[in-house]
């Protein structure tokens, strides 16, 4: 991939080639609080806020925030990689499609399903792949995560989001994965992704939502799973 101007990131410290990829800012900074000794802001323009610390093993790691669905992810994992990224894991939240998944579980994805629009103006087929050797570097650092299949939508409050799983066996719903596998495999950039549940529905499709103290529990088990595949 050709190196493309950052217009959206605008780094205030050095970027690591490590990246972990939350979609909320707020997350990132929680995130950077509890992982990284000592964090800079990378970048804190448009509100997508990012941080540049020493992770556990030593060796520099920088969070950045995605902001919400693949159009927002696009733009940060282009000029990320413009800015000489090289590995990078998504640490996100999902709504589960499998029945079984509790709130605060972990959902490994090895593929998106492409139901989302971005990914597919990309260039993506019906399925977009995940790394496969990061996604087994998460396997070992999160042995209890659900491996599996997700889908990507552009639609946070659909009407009927447990059809995905009926139409295509997919284990959880999320918004960015299918983008950010799409362009980094092109790019020679892996990307893995890592997911918290943060919604079930019931058979009527009614929504139950992680309180926040479970959800900062949950996502700072994935960060740590995930910096332990990256240090690999």
């Amino acid at each position: 991939m050709a190196a493309r101007e950052s217009l959206h990131l605008r780094p205030t410290a050095p970027l690591s080639e490590r990246v972990l990829l939350p979609g909320d800012p707020g997350r990132a900074l929680a995130l950077a609080q509890a992982l990284l000794v000592e964090p800079r802001m990378f970048n804190h323009h448009r509100g997508l806020w990012g941080y540049t610390g020493a992770a556990p093993d030593g060796e520099p790691l920088t969070i950045q925030s995605t902001g919400m669905g693949g159009p927002s992810a696009a733009i940060v994992l282009s000029e990320l990689i413009g800015l000489g990224e090289r590995r990078a894991v998504r640490v996100g939240t999902c709504g589960a499609l499998a029945s079984g998944l509790e709130l605060g579980e972990l959902v490994l994805a090895r593929e998106a399903i492409c139901a989302d629009g971005t990914s597919r103006a990309l260039g993506a087929s019906e399925r977009a792949s995940a790394d496969s050797a990061l996604t087994g570097a998460l396997a070992l650092a999160a042995p209890a995560a659900h491996l599996g299949t997700v889908v990507s939508v552009d639609l946070f409050y659909e009407t009927d989001a447990s059809s995905h799983a009926a139409e295509h066996d997919a284990l959880a719903v999320e918004m960015e994965a299918a983008t950010l596998f799409t362009l980094g495999a092109p790019a020679g950039v892996p990307v893995g992704c890592l997911l918290a549940v943060t919604d079930t529905f019931d058979s009527s499709g009614a929504r139950s939502r992680i309180d926040e103290q479970a959800l900062l529990v949950a996502a700072e088990r994935m960060g740590a799973a995930a910096i332990a595949a990256l240090s690999g």
